[in-house]
C-alpha cells in the first residue's frame, strides 16, 4: 500500500488514502516518485473544467526512480532516474505521423485504465495517465523519459509540464525571434518558465503582467524586464512598453476570455497571440470580423507547449546545465502530499508560483 491523493468525485475535496498498485505488467514501469509539482491542470480536473474518468488519483507532474520494470521494457531499468511524461505519442495517428505529436490522438487513452485500487476495493484510475500524486505509481513505458544528465531529480519533476509548455510556447508555438518584445500574461509555474525561455530566445523587453503586485519580484528574477499589475488599462501599458505598437509575442497562460481578449488587445499589428492558459467552456472569447482583417494578428492555441520530449528534454538540459535556465525558481513551496489541497487553494487565490510535493 501506498500514500495517494485520491480525487473521488469531480468537484469533491481530494481525499489522502493508501492505495494498492499491481506489479508492473508487459510494457509498464513502477516508480518511486521523488517530487510531484501541483499544475492548475490538476484544478481543472478537479473542478470539472477537463474531464477524466474518476475516481482518479491526480497529478501529472512528476519524476522519481524506477522500481520494477515489466515484460519488454528496455530503454529504463530499475534504479534510472525518470522523468513523467503524462501525454506520450503513439506514433501511428494523423499527428503523429505528421511530427505534431503534442496532438496525438490517443495520448490520454491510458486515463481510463484502472490504476490502481483503494482498502475497500474501489477502482481508481490515473488522471493524467501517470498518477503523480502518490509515493509510487505505475505507468506505461511510453509515460518515462531517463532525466537527462545534469538534473536533480526533484526539481526535474517540473521538465513534466510547466517547464516544457513554458518553454515550448517559446520556441515552437511563437517562434520567438531576439529582440523581439513578449508579453506573459500569468505568473505561475508555466508563466515563469514562459519568461525565463522568452529572456532565454533574446527577446525584449519581457513584459510580465499579473493581478497580484507581490508576484513582481518572482517575475524579475525569472527575466522580466517589466512587470504590470493587471487592470482595464493593461493593454494601453503593454503599447506604452514597447514604443505604443504592442508586443510583437503575447502568451497568455491563465485560460481566461478577459485575459485572452487582452492579450489579443496588447499584440502589435501582425504579432502573435498564443493562449496557453486551459479555460472552461463558458469562457467565450469574441472579435469582430473587421479587427481581424485590420489588426492582421494571428490567435493561436498552444498543447503541451507544442512538444515533443524526446526533442526538447535535451535541449532544456543544456540550457540548465549552462544555467540559463533555473529550475528552482519556479518554486515558492514545497509541500507534502497532504498539503496539496492547499495548494489548490492558493492557486484559486493567484498566489506563488509552482508548488512542489517532495516525497
Amino acid at each position: 500500500m501506498v500514500r495517494a491523493a485520491v480525487l473521488p468525485s469531480v468537484g469533491a475535496p481530494l481525499e489522502i488514502t493508501e492505495i494498492s498498485l499491481p506489479d508492473p505488467g508487459p510494457g509498464q514501469v513502477r516508480v518511486k516518485l521523488a517530487a510531484a509539482g501541483v499544475c492548475h491542470s490538476d484544478l481543472s480536473l478537479s473542478n470539472g473544467t477537463m474531464r477524466v474518468p474518476v475516481p482518479a488519483v491526480l497529478g501529472h507532474e512528476g519524476a522519481g526512480t524506477v522500481l520494477a520494470v515489466g515484460e519488454g521494457v528496455t530503454h529504463v531499468a530499475p534504479g534510472d532516474g525518470v522523468v513523467l511524461n503524462w501525454a506520450p505519442s503513439c506514433g501511428l495517428c494523423h499527428a503523429c505521423v505528421t511530427g505534431e505529436v503534442w496532438l496525438c490522438a490517443d495520448a490520454l487513452t491510458g486515463a481510463g485504465r484502472v490504476h490502481a485500487v483503494t482498502k475497500d476495493g474501489t477502482e481508481l484510475h490515473p488522471g493524467l495517465n501517470v498518477a503523480a500524486f502518490a509515493e509510487e505509481t505505475v505507468v506505461a513505458a511510453n509515460c518515462v523519459l531517463p532525466v537527462p544528465d545534469g538534473v536533480p531529480l526533484t526539481d526535474a519533476a517540473l521538465l513534466g509540464c510547466a517547464v516544457l509548455t513554458g518553454y515550448g510556447a517559446v520556441h515552437n508555438a511563437a517562434r520567438v525571434r531576439e529582440g523581439e518584445s513578449v508579453v506573459v500574461f500569468g505568473v505561475g509555474g508555466v508563466g515563469l518558465a514562459t519568461l525565463q525561455s522568452a529572456r532565454i530566445a533574446g527577446a525584449g523587453p519581457v513584459i510580465a503582467v499579473d493581478v497580484s503586485p507581490e508576484k513582481e519580484e518572482l517575475a524579475r528574477r525569472a527575466g522580466a524586464t517589466d512587470y504590470v499589475v493587471a487592470s482595464d488599462t493593461t493593454a494601453r501599458e503593454v503599447r506604452g512598453l514597447t514604443d505604443k505598437r504592442g508586443a510583437d509575442v503575447a502568451i497568455e497562460c491563465v485560460g481566461r476570455a478577459a485575459t485572452i481578449r487582452t492579450a489579443w488587445d496588447s499584440t502589435r499589428r501582425g504579432g502573435r497571440t498564443v493562449v496557453v492558459g486551459i479555460g472552461g467552456k463558458d469562457q467565450q472569447v469574441t472579435f469582430n470580423a473587421l479587427e481581424l482583417f485590420h489588426w492582421g494578428r494571428t490567435l493561436s492555441g498552444c498543447v503541451y507547449g507544442n512538444s515533443d520530449p524526446a526533442r526538447d528534454l535535451p535541449l532544456l538540459a543544456a540550457h540548465i546545465r549552462a544555467g540559463r535556465f533555473d529550475l528552482s525558481a519556479l518554486v515558492t513551496d514545497r509541500i507534502a502530499l497532504e498539503d496539496i489541497p492547499a495548494a489548490f487553494g492558493a492557486m484559486r487565490e493567484g498566489k506563488g508560483g509552482r508548488a512542489l510535493v517532495t516525497f
